[in-house]
């Protein structure tokens, strides 16, 4: 009986340890990670307008979204692009996201 509740336990630990992650240069935390960090910058100087897009992951089983650089233009309305950022977060390794933030003109 003990053998099985070892077993039973480690079996859930590993099921529930890290399975919602998102992109991380430093790596993501036991209980949070909140990073930020640059893609690319490009000749155009203006930043006049934001845009973002994001996807998430739930438990490592369901993930959804579109991050793509394109919709991240579509949804800030930007033409030029000055500089592509990325940040993301998550939590316990349950919840993840990953967003990609486009700033330009």
């Amino acid at each position: 009986m003990k053998l099985f509740k070892t077993l039973l336990t480690l079996s859930a630990v590993a099921a529930l340890s890290g399975c919602a992650t998102a992109y991380s240069p430093v790596g993501n935390g036991i209980l949070f990670t909140s990073v930020q960090g640059p893609v690319s910058v490009t000749d155009a100087t203006a930043k006049s307008k934001t845009g973002t897009a994001c996807a998430s992951n739930v438990l490592g089983m369901v993930a959804a979204g579109d991050a793509s650089l394109q919709a991240a233009k579509s949804n800030g309305g930007i033409t030029k692009v000055s500089a592509v950022d990325h940040n993301s977060t998550t939590f316990l390794g349950l919840v993840g996201q990953f967003c990609t933030v486009v700033t330009g003109e």
